[in-house]
């Protein structure tokens, strides 16, 4: 229990740290649980990403664990650098604009500029091709980039080839939903979805033989493509085998594979190729049925095994006859490499080679983020620079620095103009100084650079609204100077005030401890951090039946300079007239161990506004009141406290544990040695507690 996150152990003490995405507060809180004493804290500078200029987000910003994620409107989508906004047309031209190159609208309070699409903007990320002799026809997809591998089971994959437009969404949401590609026309994509069985067959994604001959015939559609006026926009094949089941009905033996093969396709009309005798709508009609003829030759190409997928410049078959399944495999297949003797899947960074049957890193220009991939996407650009074993497209080449943006957040890029600027690297804009303020040059990479009328100090932020310096609100705080913003507080954290300089103003109101039946605990707010101003707790500890309480208070910090503002109180109950076991206001840093005047105990601590301090954790054990002349008798003789080895283990919350674990259960005694005794007590301690514990037993002798 002492760091929320990770501990290091340090000469005489040990620090906290927090996890990326956390921000320390309290000396060793990121959540909440309690720490113990004695700690000092290396703090990492994580904060909440929202409370600043909403985390860079273009539209909104949500937080999330340990992180956040930008939102955008309806309508639009994540630009890669998962900042920006990518406006997609998602409504009907008004009239007499259907030719216009561009057109203003207002959106959520903001204009935006749609630009119109041409045929050339998007580029297909799948490439179907089918040709056919005689009886015989071959396909293959061909994915250029956003490939996807998923290995399932042994007996189940999925590909997929391209972004998926319509899955999951209704054609009445999609409208309302986020495109993925550039849609520009009345003409929604066009979805077909085929389920068939192929005979005789187990799923195994497989290289193709390299001696094996191609037919050559006569392509379905100019280029390739399944009709002559659309653009496959996405296509995913799963295969999935099982065992036949037995059943009165079942032809086969139930040791026969059955293999069924799932087609998912969508395609967007050409722009441009509407006419005056056919419209968009009249050539998205046409394209369903073109559609569904392609299906077919799918299915047939996929029985006859002469169906292929083409990725990474290699060819791969969907599925394998059973003789040839059976046989066992020395290579791992498919997005796997073997590693000191087993099959592990290729990292983020690297790709399935294979020709070479195990995991390469993506070449310069390239990326991967997801592991056990046949392919590396390509980085925005297509220079084919950038590092080797990119994890994401961050990683890429040629992104604008911090000062500049450029229309997808690569190079060419453009310098932030006069009176903006822009703190992140791979921007599609610049943030404006508001308020009429300007910049001295171009390329301004912070507010900083702004030229305000006022200097704010830590505590403040700068308005751009009235241009003067306002204190940060209550539960925010603000430590740097000419900032244009306040963080919001850690978690369930506020400040007491207004104004905060330091994430350490942060305070966690809400009362710690445990309390249980046996052994228990209380502390107070924010601990070890100082506790907040004007709070009150109430513990309460009501033993199980012939049970007393025993409460050791190792060290606790109550400022006495305000007159007792701050005070804790243990009685019998809420009653200021009942019996009273302890109550202080002041700082005691010696320990001291006491019995509970009454069977049950009313806990109360409360504060003020005047001072603060670390507090307290205060630990208690229920005992067997047959033990109760005993207990006594210990926790009343001086000598417990007079050596300071002997405060040491009262202070010590591993020691304390143990004592208390066989006072609250006397036969747990035997699970500790002799040895264990001597190791971690002072043989003084030993000889005192042995001496009391025999006068005890043998009282006669």
């Amino acid at each position: 229990r002492a760091c929320d996150h990770t501990c290091v152990n340090s000469p005489g003490s040990f620090q906290c740290y927090c996890h990326k995405g956390y921000v320390i507060y309290g000396v060793a809180h990121c959540g909440g649980k309690p720490c113990i004493m004695g700690v000092s804290v290396l703090q990492e500078q994580y904060i909440d990403e929202c409370s600043i200029n909403r985390g860079g987000c273009k539209f909104g910003c949500v937080n999330t664990l340990g992180s956040y994620e930008c939102t955008c409107a309806p309508g639009y989508k994540l630009h890669w650098n998962r900042k920006d906004c990518v406006g997609m047309w998602t409504r009907v031209p008004p009239r007499g604009h259907s030719d216009a190159t561009k057109i203003l609208y207002q959106t959520y309070h903001f204009c935006t500029e749609i630009v119109k699409c041409t045929s050339s903007l998007v580029a297909p990320k799948a490439t179907l091709t089918c040709s056919k002799m005689g009886k015989k026809e071959s396909c293959s997809l061909t994915c250029a980039s956003k490939a996807h591998y998923l290995s399932e089971s042994d007996n189940s994959y999925s590909v997929s080839c391209g972004i998926p437009i319509l899955r999951g969404k209704s054609q009445s949401r999609l409208n309302a939903s986020s495109i993925q590609s550039c849609i520009e026309t009345q003409a929604p994509p066009v979805k077909q979805t085929a389920s068939f069985r192929i005979k005789n067959a187990k799923c195994h994604l497989h290289p193709k033989h390299k001696g094996r001959a191609e037919d050559n015939g006569r392509q379905i559609g100019p280029g390739g493509q399944p009709c002559n006026n659309c653009l496959v926009t996405f296509v995913n094949l799963k295969c999935d085998s099982s065992k036949k089941a037995k059943g009165r009905r079942a032809r086969n033996p139930s040791s026969k594979e059955v293999t069924r093969i799932t087609l998912e396709l969508e395609a967007e009309v050409k722009p441009g190729d509407a006419t005056g005798n056919c419209n968009m709508m009249c050539q998205r009609q046409r394209m369903e049925q073109q559609m569904k003829s392609y299906i077919k030759a799918l299915k047939k190409s996929i029985n006859q095994e002469r169906f292929l997928i083409r990725v990474a410049g290699l060819e791969y078959e969907v599925a394998q006859k059973i003789p040839q399944a059976g046989l066992r495999q020395e290579n791992c297949g498919p997005g796997r490499e073997k590693d000191s003797g087993r099959c592990v899947r290729c990292l983020p960074g690297s790709y399935y080679h294979g020709e070479q049957e195990r995991c390469a890193q993506c070449p310069p220009g390239t990326f991967q983020e997801r592991e056990g991939q046949l392919a590396c996407d390509l980085c925005p650009g297509g220079d084919r620079h950038g590092p080797v074993g990119a994890r994401n497209i961050t990683s890429c080449a040629g992104q604008c620095p911090p000062g500049y943006f450029s229309s997808d957040g690569f190079k060419p890029c453009q310098l932030c103009p006069v009176g903006t600027y822009q703190p992140d690297p791979g921007r599609t804009l610049c943030f404006p100084c508001g308020g009429g303020l300007g910049t001295k040059r171009e390329g301004a990479s912070s507010f900083n650079d702004c030229e305000v009328k006022v200097l704010c100090s830590p505590g403040h932020y700068y308005n751009t609204s009235v241009h003067r310096c306002i204190r940060c609100p209550h539960g925010t705080y603000q430590a740097e100077f000419r900032q244009n913003y306040c963080i919001s507080c850690p978690g369930n954290t506020t400040t007491d005030f207004d104004g905060a300089i330091s994430v350490s103003q942060c305070k966690n109101r809400e009362c710690g401890g445990e309390i249980g039946e046996f052994i228990g605990y209380i502390e107070s707010p924010n601990y070890p951090g100082n506790y907040p101003a004007n709070v009150e707790c109430i513990w309460t500890i009501n033993p199980p039946h012939k049970r007393k309480i025993l409460i050791v208070v190792p060290e606790i910090f109550l400022p006495s300079e305000d007159e007792c503002g701050d005070v804790l109180v243990m009685r019998k109950n809420g009653s200021a007239t009942s019996i009273t076991t302890y109550e202080t206001c002041q700082t005691y840093e010696r320990p001291i161990a006491f019995t509970a005047r009454s069977r049950r105990l009313w806990i109360n601590f409360k504060s003020n506004d005047v001072n603060s301090a670390r507090g307290f954790q205060i630990p208690y054990v229920t005992y067997d009141e047959d033990y109760e002349q005993l207990v006594e008798d210990i926790v009343r003789d001086g000598r417990l406290y007079a050596s300071e080895n002997h405060q040491e283990i009262l202070k010590d919350k591993k020691l304390i544990k143990t004592l208390f674990d066989v006072l609250a259960h006397p036969n747990n005694y035997y699970k500790y040695s002799t040895r264990d005794s001597t190791e971690m007590l002072p043989r003084s301690f030993i000889r005192l507690i042995h001496s009391k514990v025999s006068a005890f037993l043998r009282p006669y002798k």
